[in-house]
């Protein structure tokens, strides 16, 4: 059984003709005999009488009663879905690091739950390494994150770029230096991201092409923890410089340029290629794909 069987049962039964039916369903008289004979078939019951006038059977009333109930769900259906594209709902699954979850999204999420509040987001903060294979697993529906390691089943569209800076106390002996080698951090005591982290990774990169054994007296998780135990004056560390903005303001860290380290990174969203993107997802890769890179980046 299909719509169409119904839909041309429900005409036959309003025209009283399978010829005037087929001509309003723009259906041929044989195929439209074949559609009822095959809905006779399958139930093993007599639906039409197929004298003239052409009529109903009594199994073919009931059977109609039940048709277009069926095909009134149908409707509701096509409009519900219809509605979605025009009033996107739904709910997303977000991973994305601890940094950009406190420095990024509240900005996004903000303008998205002001324009589409019916649209509902699930965060989940955890090391730049694990989004891509957790979006690849289907265990999140977008990941924001770093796009340095490109993956052939995901979609990636840069939001906008980020360099990592190396950050002290204002008390730390180096504190008033404007600019400094890669050479100058082998001796000094480093606070450092997990290796779990990209950025871990990439100073990790730079050390070794530098032949430093840095001296890292901590390892922490994320970029908030590491700038907590810096701002104590532990250790210098190398961060994202979007996560320093309100502490370089504030004055309670210091940022010195190291030439080696001064490479710009993409940012940006990926997704699983070739999934279902329900109204929510498309509505919020759309916004966010649009917006301007000083959305992201801005220090106001």
């Amino acid at each position: 059984m299909n719509i169409n069987q119904l839909e041309t049962l429900l005409t036959i039964s309003r025209t009283m003709s399978f010829r005037k039916a087929g001509e309003m369903l723009n259906l041929t008289q044989p195929a439209v005999s074949a559609q009822i004979k095959s809905l006779e078939d399958e139930f093993k019951t007599v639906l039409i009488d197929r004298n003239q006038p052409v009529t109903l059977t009594d199994r073919g009333q009931v059977f109609l009663e039940h048709a277009e109930r069926i095909l009134t769900i149908v409707e509701e259906l096509k409009q519900k879905l219809s509605d979605l594209n025009q009033v996107p709902q739904g709910h997303i699954i977000i991973g994305t690091t601890s940094t950009i979850a406190i420095q990024i999204l509240p900005r996004v999420l903000t303008y998205i739950q002001n324009q589409f509040p019916m649209i509902k987001t699930t965060i989940h903060s955890m090391p730049s390494t694990q989004i891509m294979p957790a979006v690849e697993q289907g265990m999140l529906d977008i990941g924001i994150t770093y796009l340095n390691d490109r993956n052939p089943h995901m979609e990636a569209s840069t939001l906008y770029y980020d360099t990592y800076e190396l950050v002290v106390a204002p008390a730390h002996p180096m504190s008033n230096l404007k600019h400094t080698t890669v050479e100058a951090l082998k001796d000094i005591p480093m606070i450092m991201l997990s290796p779990d982290t990209f950025g871990r990774r990439f100073v990790d990169q730079i050390f070794q092409k530098y032949s430093i054994q840095p001296n890292i007296v901590m390892e922490l998780s994320s970029s908030e923890e590491v700038k907590r135990m810096v701002e104590l004056n532990l250790g210098a560390a190398v961060v994202s410089k979007l996560s320093i903005t309100n502490e370089l303001k504030q004055g309670t860290l210091r940022m010195i340029k190291v030439n080696e380290l001064e490479l710009t990174h993409p940012v940006g969203v990926v997704y699983r290629s070739g999934r279902y993107l329900n109204s929510a997802i498309t509505q919020f890769l759309s916004d966010l794909k649009g917006m301007p890179e000083t959305q992201f980046i801005s220090t106001e």
